[in-house]
């Protein structure tokens, strides 16, 4: 996948919704209700580093992989960077992506989880 396709593959979740960050942080994120479930680095010299929340399990995994580690602040929390998305397989990151997705939607209160389409 591209940085395209993973961004279309974000916006594409049930509820979810683009929102971009100027400087001085530069991050497009990927929310649903006000919860964050991925985000692109858009300025350089980490320009479309991708980030996404993980099982601890996968955290320890995916971080001894060349190209993938603890993001920026938040690896204390399982979240990942992944340099290059092209170099992941495409399912597995898709797997990812829904796990980090699942995991935003369910610590919603029940009636914001009824809310999403």
């Amino acid at each position: 996948m591209n940085v395209s396709q993973v961004k279309a593959c974000c916006a594409a979740l049930p509820g979810g919704e683009a929102s971009m960050h100027g400087a001085p942080a530069n991050i497009l994120s990927y929310k649903v209700k006000g919860k964050k479930y991925a985000y692109f680095k858009t300025s350089a010299p980490e320009k479309w580093r991708f980030s996404i929340r993980v099982t601890p399990q996968w955290f320890l995994e995916l971080t001894d992989q060349p190209g993938i580690k603890p993001a920026r602040f938040m690896g204390r929390f399982h979240w990942v960077t992944i340099v290059e998305v092209a170099e992941i397989d495409e399912a597995y990151l898709r797997q990812l992506i829904q796990y980090s997705y699942d995991r935003a939607v369910s610590s919603l209160s029940k009636k914001l989880q009824r809310e999403i389409p």
